[in-house]
């Protein structure tokens, strides 16, 4: 049973930072790709970064790119988000993800399992 189980969220001011984690387990991670998505309410789930399970190879939605930095610990099997200069935009649920297949995505359905999602929150 693979589970991902987020942490780290929070309310901030804008421009403050924040970082979430996710913990992986239940399979061998090696290699497969982890994501972070976020939805805000009333919006679609969105794509927020993505990342190869060596770290080698990442990727961003427009939107943090510059602003926010996906990361893996691949000895603890953790993946995190670190985002900074965060805006009030930035206030969603955030949820971990990974896929069975490589190759790094960013569609909600190209990603297998999910977490139970963090809230972060940024006042103005």
């Amino acid at each position: 049973q693979v589970q991902l189980v987020e942490s780290g969220g929070g309310l901030v001011q804008a421009g403050g930072s924040l970082r979430l984690s996710c913990a992986a387990s239940g399979r061998t991670f090696s290699g497969a790709p982890m994501g972070w998505f976020r939805q805000a309410p009333g919006k679609e789930r969105e794509f927020v970064a993505a990342i190869s399970w060596s770290g080698v190879i990442t990727a961003y939605a427009d939107s943090v790119k510059g602003r926010f930095t996906i990361s893996t610990d691949n000895a603890k099997n953790m993946v995190y988000l670190q985002m900074s200069s965060l805006k009030p935009e930035d206030t969603a649920v955030y949820y971990c993800a990974a896929r069975r297949d490589y190759g790094l995505r960013s569609g909600v359905h190209d990603y297998d399992y999910w977490g139970q999602g963090t809230q972060v929150t940024v006042s103005s």
